[in-house]
């Protein structure tokens, strides 16, 4: 490689690492909000689990169709397979992969898919895509994910519906995590039993414990939707941490070879010049 060759080389890595600190910035904004909102929605979520901790040694499995066992007509489980639209987010996307590659069968699982990449997945290995809500606003489909869900489990078409998304826990840190929403188990505290504690239900147990129970259910989705969001703008901030990291020590290594080309170049010359002043003298 001759001096020319390295400081383009050297440019064009220059340019990599602006895109790359530019891409670490926009994500650090948007994983900021992102956490913000996961963890602001946690709180909503913490209050419906205690609430139904309350009441669930008392409650009675026929006041809600969430909690009796429909007939089932199939052995297949519902997938709610929640990945990421774009890439150059680490591992985010390939964790998952791995997973479903080694613990679920295709034949046995139908999905419904959040992200493109994981729509593109499922079929690639020829797995069943009954929905894809793909989009740039995967929250605000919280509901229809939610209302196809429960109707195919209740109409007996899945044995089990369950979400498969990465967890937040940190920036640095999250858990690939594969949650049962259906069938429906209670919340219970250790140890509660029906008569730790009368509690008194209006307008009545048979308007609320099913709307309680829905609307619980529909937040889980919401905050595995949020808390995945959450991961892979942190996945993505790191990886172009990285990458911005990496660009560094290339420009470095290619500005060191730059310098040792260019003196050697000058010593050439500087040999050539006395070699010529030399062969001027002698004669």
């Amino acid at each position: 490689m001759n001096l020319r060759e390295v400081r383009k080389k050297t440019k064009s890595i220059k340019n990599v690492k602006k895109i790359t600190k530019a891409m670490q910035l926009v994500s650090a904004v948007k994983m900021k909000k992102a956490q913000q909102a996961a963890l602001e929605g946690a709180a909503y979520r913490e209050g419906l689990e205690q609430s139904i901790r309350k009441i669930a040694p008392s409650t009675d499995p026929s006041l809600s169709p969430l909690l009796a066992s429909p007939a089932q007509n199939s052995n297949k489980e519902l997938v709610i397979y929640i990945s990421s639209n774009k890439g150059l987010c680490g591992a985010f996307n390939l964790n998952l992969y791995r997973y479903i590659l080694k613990n679920i069968k295709m034949d046995s699982a139908d999905f419904i898919t959040v992200g493109k990449k994981g729509a593109v997945f499922v079929s690639n290995m020829r797995g069943t895509l009954i929905a894809d809500y793909s989009s740039a606003m995967a929250v605000s489909e919280t509901s229809a994910i939610f209302a196809l869900a429960v109707g195919k489990f209740l109409a007996g078409e899945y044995r089990s519906v369950t979400v498969l998304y990465n967890k937040f826990i940190s920036t640095l840190r999250s858990e690939l995590l594969k949650e049962v929403l259906l069938p429906m188990k209670l919340p219970v505290d250790e140890g509660a039993t029906a008569s730790a504690g009368v509690y008194k239900i209006e307008p009545s147990p048979e308007e609320i414990i099913d709307a309680l129970l829905r609307s619980y259910l529909e937040e889980k989705i919401r905050g595995a939707l949020l808390s995945s969001e959450a991961v892979e703008h942190s996945s993505r901030m790191m990886a172009m941490k990285n990458a911005t990291d990496n660009a560094n020590d290339i420009i470095d290594s290619l500005t060191l070879l730059g310098n040792r080309l260019r003196q050697s170049k000058i010593t050439m010359e500087l040999l050539d010049m006395i070699t010529a002043k030399e062969s001027v003298e002698g004669s």
